[in-house]
């Protein structure tokens, strides 16, 4: 029997009427977490081994933290005896393996491994989270079941007071659930739970980081990072620029941007980049982009498909002003991001 299970938490979230899960909140989760916690509480909440969100009411969580203590994890048995006291519905997920998530419990606490930056993007098994997670109404008053969410607005109303619906989508956004030490985000709607923002990571207003995608930090990100698209550190994406992700057209290739890189404004990259490359301002590169190559005498050496030079470092992506073709070139001036931007103690 393994010493550890793939991952631990302890939460509480919101039921609809039919007793379904809306979501989770884990306030601590742990990833490879010692397998003495799940043996610790299984006769409590009868846990027989696997994947399982067991839901519990406030007593069965008081003996919950007893036995955690005795097992001396004082953490995990702390947050236990907190929700003793809570009127929301409480929830134990263990995940005795890394496999794709049966349960709106499962899929939370792998979104929340994400933003607490257990896991990295691509790291986890996400297959069929889309399926799992219901599509729910988040408003001031936290989420609800987008069928009872007339009646929910009408009595609101006929309080006085308003139902304010912030949106309506699968993913929270990240910050009502994790805000990871050391970033600013200037527009936290533009964050969902499960992106991964390095610590030195600046989120400017029209910036946007999808689940399951991020920063390896420090870096700024003014464009978009759609799902699956990581960026290395000290990576700059400028405004309104775009990175082609797993579900927006990449298919199954992994689209990554390297260490001190600059994608410029209204830009777009369609092919994995390698360190210290530069796309120009309005320029997008797909895989199929053909590419003049400029040798260094200033000369055209030939053409290939954008795709061909997948991973590499060093490279200028232009267009050539005079006769509108993309060229490449050696790019002999790596970005250097502010120091004091980045540090967001």
């Amino acid at each position: 029997m393994s010493d550890t299970i793939f991952s631990f938490g302890i939460g509480l979230g919101t039921h609809n009427n039919k007793g379904e899960w809306l979501d989770v909140f884990y306030p601590q989760p742990l990833m490879k977490a010692d397998a003495k916690l799940a043996a610790a509480v299984a006769p409590i909440i009868e846990y027989s081994g696997g994947n399982a969100a067991i839901t519990v009411n406030s007593e069965t969580m008081g003996r919950v933290a007893e036995a955690l203590k005795a097992a001396g994890n004082n953490a995990q048995a702390e947050i236990a005896a907190q929700l003793t006291t809570s009127t929301q519905p409480l929830v134990i997920t263990i995940l005795a393996e890394d496999s794709a998530p049966q349960s709106v419990p499962e899929g939370y606490l792998k979104l929340h491994l994400l933003s607490h930056r257990l896991a990295k993007p691509h790291s986890l098994d996400l297959n069929g989270l889309f399926g799992v997670l219901p599509n729910v109404a988040w408003t001031n008053q936290g989420a609800i079941d987008l069928r009872e969410l007339p009646q929910r607005q009408l009595k609101a109303r006929m309080e006085g007071q308003l139902l304010e619906v912030m949106s309506v989508d699968k993913f929270p956004k990240m910050t009502n659930y994790v805000v990871p030490a050391g970033v600013r985000i200037a527009h936290t709607a533009r964050v969902r739970l499960g992106a991964y923002l390095g610590e030195g990571t600046t989120i400017m207003h029209e910036g946007f980081v999808n689940f399951n995608a991020g920063t390896e930090g420090p870096g700024m990100i003014e464009g978009r990072i759609s799902a699956g698209v990581m960026i290395g550190a000290g990576s700059d994406l400028g405004g309104g620029c775009s990175t082609m992700g797993t579900l927006s057209g990449g298919n199954n290739i992994i689209i990554s941007v390297g260490k001190e890189c600059l994608i410029g404004a209204n830009a777009g990259v369609g092919i994995p980049l390698g360190d210290r490359c530069t796309i120009e301002a309005g320029l997008y590169i797909t895989a199929g982009s053909v590419v003049s190559m400029i040798d260094d005498k200033g000369e055209q050496a030939g053409t290939a498909k954008a795709r061909d030079l997948a991973g590499q470092s060093d490279l200028l992506f232009r267009r050539n002003s005079t006769n509108g073709a993309i060229e490449v070139l050696t790019n002999k001036s790596a970005i250097a991001l502010n120091d004091m931007l980045h540090a967001h103690n």
